[in-house]
C-alpha cells in the first residue's frame, strides 16, 4: 500500500468502501491479483484465530513470568463488563501469551501488540461473517501502513505508543468501519485511540515481551472499543489523524533511550524487576 496520510486514504474512499480502496491500493503497490491479496489476508486471519483457538492455560513462558491468565479470564465471573468485554480481554491475554511462549501469532503491526486487533475482532465472529471481518482486517491495514510511514510501530523506536498505540489506532478504525461507520468517522476513531496512549513508555521487564506487554494488549483494546464508539455516535477528534500521527513521532524521538525497549527504565528499573532478572 502506497498512502502516506490519513488524508489520501480518505479521499480515494470517496467512491467506494473504505477496505476496497486500501485493497485497490495494495494490488497497484505489490502488482499481485484480487484473490492474491484477500488469501494472504485470510490465512493471517486464520492465524489469529488458530492461535486463540489453540491457547493452553498451562503453558508457561521460559521465564516463568507469564502464563494462564487467559485461562483465569474466562473462567472468571463478570463484575464490570459484558460478554464481548470479558472476551476482549481473555482474547488480549490469550494472544499475548501465545507469543511469549514463542507459539505462532500475528505480528499486526508487531508480536509485541498482536493482541489487541484478534481482541476485538475474534469476539465478533458470531455477530458478523469472516468476510467482513477480514474485510475489517484491510481497514486495520491501511490505517497502519500510514502510521508505520509517517512515524513508528517500534518499540525500540518510538516507545509502546507505537507499539500497543499502533495497534489500538489500527482496531478501532477497522471496528468504525466494520458498525457502518463513514471513512471520516474511521480516521476519528484512529485519532481518538492514538492521542490516548501518546506517551506510553516501552519498559520491558528482563527486556523480554511479558512484563508488562501482555496486560497492555488488554488496554490497547478497551481503548479502542472506546474510541470506536465515540467515533460512531459522531464525536470527532479536534486534531486530525495525521497531525496525531506525527505527534507521535515526536513524541518517540523525544523518550529518552531508557523508554524505548532497553530494559532500563520504568517498570524494568523496578526493585522487583532487578531482582526477577537477578533470580
Amino acid at each position: 500500500m502506497a498512502f502516506s496520510s490519513i488524508e489520501a486514504l480518505l479521499t480515494a474512499a470517496k467512491d467506494m468502501p473504505l477496505w476496497e480502496a486500501i485493497l485497490r491500493s495494495d494490488l497497484e503497490d505489490r502488482g499481485v491479483e484480487q484473490a492474491d491479496s484477500i488469501e494472504k489476508m485470510t490465512l493471517r486471519w486464520q492465524a489469529m484465530v488458530a492461535a486463540v483457538e489453540g491457547y493452553d492455560a498451562c503453558e508457561r513462558s521460559a521465564s516463568g513470568l507469564v502464563g494462564g491468565d487467559g485461562g483465569r479470564m474466562d473462567a472468571a465471573p463478570r463484575h464490570y463488563v459484558d460478554s464481548y468485554g470479558q472476551q476482549v480481554i481473555a482474547t488480549a491475554l490469550k494472544t499475548g501469551e501465545c507469543n511469549a511462549c514463542m507459539k505462532r501469532i500475528v505480528a499486526a503491526p508487531t508480536a509485541g501488540a498482536s493482541g489487541v486487533l484478534p481482541a476485538v475482532l475474534i469476539p465478533l465472529r458470531g455477530r458478523h461473517s469472516d468476510e467482513e471481518l477480514i474485510r475489517a482486517l484491510y481497514v486495520a491495514a491501511g490505517f497502519g501502513q500510514v502510521i508505520a510511514t509517517r512515524a513508528s510501530i517500534s518499540g525500540a523506536e518510538g516507545g509502546c505508543q507505537a507499539e500497543i498505540g499502533s495497534a489500538s489506532g489500527m482496531a478501532a478504525a477497522a471496528l468504525t468501519d466494520l458498525q457502518g461507520g463513514s471513512p471520516q468517522q474511521c480516521a476519528d476513531a484512529c485519532a481518538m485511540a492514538l492521542q490516548n496512549l501518546l506517551g506510553l513508555v516501552c519498559d520491558p521487564v528482563g527486556g523480554l515481551v511479558e512484563v508488562p506487554c501482555v496486560q497492555r494488549n488488554v488496554v490497547g483494546a478497551v481503548n479502542a472499543i472506546a474510541a470506536a464508539e465515540m467515533a460512531l455516535a459522531g464525536i470527532g477528534t479536534v486534531i486530525p489523524c495525521d497531525e496525531v500521527i506525527d505527534t507521535m513521532r515526536a513524541v518517540g524521538d523525544a523518550l529518552p533511550s531508557s523508554l524505548r525497549e532497553t530494559g532500563e527504565g520504568g517498570l524494568a528499573a523496578t526493585p522487583t524487576a532487578r531482582r526477577l532478572v537477578l533470580s
